[in-house]
């Protein structure tokens, strides 16, 4: 009787799990069964790993061969697990030493010629697997720069399994045949799922760094929305008829975000890569993502779902990143009040027959809108021709619960011909604003040194009643428009969220009279008799 056994990672969402691959030999009739709950796309696995170990040069075992996933309880699915089972089917021939194979973690598909093609999810697998305890890992060869993300773990990349096994045995490495000039790779394949382009937008954080800040002709209050919800993480209504330069403020948004740390990095690009967006040769996502869903996104799409286990949606693209839902009232009223619990939460939790998933969804949101099924309404002029009760009917399609958790909130209005035709006022650069939001959230992250927070978006009401209070009698109209009810409790707790974000843009040590009223004109579009621009209250 011949045993080996080696390890694979099983993903549930994001988070992975070690699994252990063992294989058994045993006298009898020549059979292959798999067992470990594994689904329709593993299962096909035997027929693939046979074809792979025989066209590769190894004899495949004539006997009764049985291969369990460890534990068997943990539900397993997709084409990941082809290398460990090939390996740990030859450990169990005697062609690879067993004790060789008991500490490694494998992740790859194998193609029928022996070819060792990647799969989605590389990062979060070795990821679950240093955080384990294991030390070495074997990925495709096309993977290693994603798998090497993660530090203090060896990682083996390798492009064909005969390849591994002279590894593995310590004899010569088989050159493999290099591909065509001029052809792509066709292992690269696999790290892109189908229907994932740039045009879809839910592509990688890659925003264009030719589109600039001064781009946008006046829009003066909407620019210093911007800003704001740039440094403090807020989440952004932008209300105004076509043309007015609403998509191209979201647009614009990602480039003002400060770059991504490692931590930040790590998360985005684990999401990315069990999407299967991470584009070829850029393994890590070190920039604010930009995700903006067509209005005819399901519930599913957004937050994340589908058959069996759940995949990511657009909230979980974005994480760390901008979600710009355009023509927001547009979109079903079942997928927009979805996105309530993880506006609050920073993550989703979806629950499916096939097991439970949770995503990181903590993501600045920017909603854009016209005022009526036109574009054309407004309290100027009469250009608008939508009955009243078409005009509530189309406003009413965005919730006040929704809305209740946007902090800014800024009509953008037309823009004139002279603001277009005039030369020499360009607004300030993305450059500019960038630094002042970069300054800001330095500011911020001093002041919430050792909380479990990183904006003041995220900040608890109670703890900036408590802790972080603003200046003496700051808070008084704030606290006079919650008793007229035109601010709710959660809506004076986000008030004082923005106060202390134009607090750290100006420089003060905490919120004074004119930041509330500022923070509270950007909540409510009441005009309170301040400058709508950061360097006039500096």
């Amino acid at each position: 009787m011949g045993f080996a056994r080696t390890c694979a990672v099983a993903l549930v969402g994001v988070e992975g799990v070690v699994v252990e691959v063992q294989a058994d030999l045993e006298p009898g009739v020549a059979a292959f069964t798999l067992v470990g709950l594994p689904d329709k796309s593993l299962t096909e696995s035997k027929d693939r790993v046979r074809a792979a170990v025989v066209n590769s040069g190894s004899a495949w075992p004539q006997k009764k061969l049985t291969v369990g996933l460890s534990p068997a309880s943990v539900p397993k699915g997709g084409s990941g697990f082809d290398l460990a089972v090939a390996c740990a089917v030859l450990g169990a021939a005697e062609r690879i030493d067993p004790r060789v194979l008991s500490d490694i973690v494998m992740i790859g598909e194998l193609g029928l010629d022996g070819r060792v093609r990647p799969v989605r999810g590389v990062l979060p697998a070795v990821l679950a697997a240093a955080d384990a305890g294991y030390e070495q890992v074997v990925v495709p060869e096309c993977a290693a720069a994603e798998a090497s993300l993660v530090p203090g773990i060896s990682v083996l990349g390798v492009r064909s399994l005969r390849q591994l096994i002279a590894v593995l045995t310590d004899e010569p490495v088989p050159e493999e045949d290099p591909d065509e000039q001029g052809r792509p790779d066709p292992l690269m394949a696999g790290l892109r799922m189908p229907g994932t382009g740039a045009a879809t937008g839910m592509h990688a954080a890659q925003h264009d760094h030719g589109h600039d800040l001064a781009d946008v002709v006046g829009q003066h209050s909407a620019r210093t929305a911007v800003e704001v919800a740039a440094a403090g993480g807020h989440h952004l209504f932008l209300e105004g008829p076509p043309g007015a330069g609403k998509t191209m403020l979201a647009e614009r948004l990602p480039a003002v975000l400060p770059r991504l740390t490692k931590g930040e990095s790590l998360e985005v690009t684990a999401v990315h890569s069990v999407a299967g967006l991470l584009p070829p040769g850029k393994p890590l996502v070190d920039i604010a993502p930009y995700c903006a869903p067509h209005h005819s996104a399901t519930m599913q799409a957004l937050v994340g779902g589908g058959q069996g286990i759940a995949r990511p949606g657009a909230v979980s693209l974005a994480h760390r990143g901008v979600l710009f839902l355009d023509e927001t009232p547009e979109f079903s009223s079942r997928a927009l009040d979805a996105l309530r619990q993880p506006l609050e939460a920073g993550h989703v939790v979806i629950a499916r027959s096939a097991g439970v998933v949770r995503f990181p969804a903590r993501f600045l949101m920017v909603l854009a809108a016209n005022p009526c099924p036109c574009g054309r309404f407004s309290q100027r002029d009469d250009l608008c021709e939508c009955p009243p009760s078409m005009i509530r009917r189309y406003q009413a399609r965005l919730s006040g619960p929704l809305l209740d958790r946007v902090d800014l909130r800024v009509e953008v209005d037309r823009v004139t011909r002279t603001e277009l035709t005039e030369r020499g006022t360009r607004g300030e650069s993305t450059e500019t604003v960038a630094d002042r939001v970069r300054a800001a959230r330095e500011r911020a992250s001093v002041r919430l040194a050792g909380t479990p927070w990183r904006t003041n978006s995220e900040v608890p009401g109670r703890e900036l009643r408590s802790r972080w209070y603003a200046s003496l009698g700051a808070m008084d109209e704030a606290e006079r428009s919650l008793e007229r009810g035109a601010l709710t409790a959660r809506g004076l707790d986000r008030v004082l969220r923005v106060a202390w974000t134009v607090a750290d843009l100006v420089g003060h040590d905490r919120p004074g009279a004119t930041d509330v009223a500022l923070a509270l004109q950007l909540r409510t579009g009441v005009p309170r008799g301040v400058p709508m621009a950061i360097g006039a209250l500096s």
